[in-house]
């Protein structure tokens, strides 16, 4: 199935105009013509069945299905706090988080992130990481989108999370508490995950999280990177919620 983002689908519209770069995209890159059908999400959890109308140069129209044919059932964030990592890790990250059901995928600077981001660098970067989340909701077939917020400070990051998230730092160092077990006991609250860059988070930082409430927890006796680690706990998450296998 085609599916296009359209943010701004009013409540129980019938028919809808579809301009600017959605109109580009539907044109241009999928090269759908009058006739041919296709879902429309708006990002924040619902989805019609649609076919196109007609086409014009500068928009098109479409019909749309009474009401939407899904609506994502409310369920607790994921936010996944990932350190920023060299190259195009992230990228993968941002993809995968998406598939994996994230809410919110969170950039943050930590002791040893060898990338530094701030000012407009770092706002060009959310942009083209907001499109990668965009672009893997609709290949993925989610009706939301997750949040990119603009990379800041870890800690800052954290301050910055709702009251009742559970924060679970994915630690090396920890050996006694396994993540599954944490996840079953916060299997319906709001969660936090964080995976530090390459190098892990200093011992400095778990002070600074634990401090404010965070709990340190493990993945096993494998060192992960940071590329992966937070993908693993992200599937670990899903299965426990039975989202996933």
């Amino acid at each position: 199935m085609i599916r296009l983002l359209h943010p701004d689908v009013p409540p129980d519209a019938t028919t809808l105009t579809i301009e600017g770069s959605a109109h580009h995209y539907l044109t241009r890159v999928l090269r759908l013509r009058a006739g041919d059908a296709l879902e429309l999400f708006d990002g924040r959890g619902s989805a019609w069945d649609a076919r196109v109308d007609a086409i014009d140069v500068d928009a098109a129209r479409a019909t749309l299905s009474l009401g939407p044919v899904r609506t994502l059932p409310p369920a607790p964030a994921v936010t996944l706090l990932q350190g920023l990592p060299k190259g195009d890790k992230l990228e993968l990250v941002l993809q995968k988080a998406t598939e994996l059901g994230a809410t919110c995928v969170w950039p943050v600077q930590c002791k040893r992130s060898v990338v530094q981001l701030s000012g407009e660098r770092a706002n060009k970067r959310a942009e083209r990481w907001r499109r990668i989340v965009e672009e893997a909701a609709r290949q993925c077939r989610r009706a939301d989108v997750p949040e990119v917020p603009e990379p800041v400070d870890l800690l800052a990051a954290v301050a910055r999370l709702p009251e009742d998230t559970q924060v679970l730092v994915l630690d090396e160092e920890e050996s006694s508490v396994r993540l599954g077990v944490a996840l079953a006991e916060h299997a319906h609250a709001p969660i936090a995950l964080v995976v530090g860059p390459e190098g892990g988070l200093s011992r400095e930082e778990v002070a600074a999280l634990t401090a404010r409430g965070a709990s340190t927890v493990s993945l096993g006796p494998r060192i992960l990177r940071t590329e992966t680690a937070g993908l693993a706990a992200l599937s670990v998450l899903q299965f426990l919620r039975g989202q996933l296998g």
